[in-house]
């Protein structure tokens, strides 16, 4: 907690506005677009329900085709099965582990091919790091197919100079409670489109028209943020900053502290800053140590760590959804040696080193 958070919630009460709407809501909305920099927001209960509103937008509808990053929570594909659409899944780069614009390219030959273009791209920045957009961007416009980012894990991050969420023509952030910034659960869209945030809105608040009495001409969400939860949302964005620089400094302790064992961490693209939201390594060699064995060996000291996410084309869910490969399936590569460390803000020097040294004792098996 950034130590704000209770004021604002205490201005719910005492106003109160503790149902969804009112002022905490308005001004967060208010807050992230400024520090994101785009014009419009709309607070929701969470990021998922923001990509169902925006797919939504676009006319996503049965049978259409929506392209996706692969290497992502489910909460960035499930929507498109919300409206019977099939999605297809784009393998991720080496540099940035985001969306390969190599299979990005090839899974749009096929659509053209095939006459089944999408109706929208989802792209996500994995782990707090932008995707390359001067990359991914041309090719989405090139087929004149609108972008969702799906900055989830992003905010604060930053490509060339700008903040993630604000290159899709719509963006997404979680605040979800494991999440850089939390309001315990909830979401938020926001794009520079102020008809597409009207529209969203009107979705969100189950499509009441304006009239007296209840009046529904269209399908609608329970989907807004409560005003309770935005002022816990209020107060944490006033702590951004100063929990990027404290993930940072977990991710350089890790770095400094591994020099001598085999493992690769994310890269970290030169063409922004990561908000640093979890550190993530690779083992060199996973057929000596598995990324199970360091998973349970940390947990037997009750140290929580995971795998990275298991990619959307190997879920049994979507096991007969098409995937285009940047080369040779790089994202299941990472998912068989990939594991998210602890990375918590309010892990202290005394945990990280404890964590450290037991990761270090099982690697040092490998040689």
């Amino acid at each position: 907690m950034s130590g704000s958070e209770m004021k604002y919630i205490q201005e719910a009460f005492d106003t109160n506005w503790i149902a969804p709407l009112g002022t905490n809501v308005d001004k967060f909305e208010e807050e992230l677009c400024e520090y994101v920099g785009v014009d419009h927001g709309l607070a929701l209960s969470s990021g998922t329900a923001g990509i169902h509103l925006a797919l939504k937008y676009f006319g996503v509808g049965p049978g259409d085709y929506v392209f996706c990053s692969d290497l992502t929570f489910a909460g960035s594909c499930n929507p498109i099965l919300y409206q019977y659409a099939n999605p297809v899944f784009i393998d991720s780069e080496p540099e940035t582990w985001n969306m390969s614009p190599i299979a990005l390219e090839k899974a749009f030959e096929w659509a053209k091919k095939e006459n089944k273009m999408p109706k929208a791209v989802i792209i996500v920045d994995l782990y707090g790091q932008s995707a390359d957009y001067d990359l991914l961007l041309p090719i989405c416009e090139q087929y004149g197919v609108p972008v969702i980012e799906d900055a989830a894990e992003a905010l604060g991050a930053t490509y060339k100079g700008k903040k993630c969420g604000s290159f899709g023509h719509i963006g997404i952030f979680s605040f979800n409670g494991n999440k850089i910034i939390t309001t315990s659960g909830g979401g938020m869209v926001v794009s520079n489109d102020e008809d597409a945030i009207k529209k969203m809105r009107f979705w969100a608040t189950q499509s009441r028209e304006s009239a007296k009495h209840y009046e529904h001409k269209e399908v609608g969400y329970n989907y807004r943020m409560s005003n309770v939860c935005a002022g816990i949302g209020r107060g944490q964005l006033e702590g951004l900053d100063f929990f990027i620089q404290q993930r940072k400094s977990i991710n350089n302790l890790y770095k400094e502290s591994f020099v001598d064992i085999p493992v690769s961490f994310m890269p970290i693209s030169s063409n922004g800053l990561p908000n640093f939201w979890l550190s993530v390594i690779t083992i060199v060699d996973s057929t000596i140590i598995t990324t199970n064995d360091v998973i349970n060996t940390l947990e037997e000291f009750n140290i929580e760590s995971r795998p990275v996410w298991k990619p959307m084309h190997s879920q049994p869910l979507f096991k007969e959804c098409l995937f285009f490969t940047h080369e040779n399936d790089f994202s299941g590569s990472l998912f068989e040696t990939g594991i998210c460390l602890p990375s918590g803000t309010a892990m202290n020097r005394e945990q990280l080193e404890s964590i450290i040294a037991i990761i270090k004792k099982i690697m040092r098996q490998i040689n």
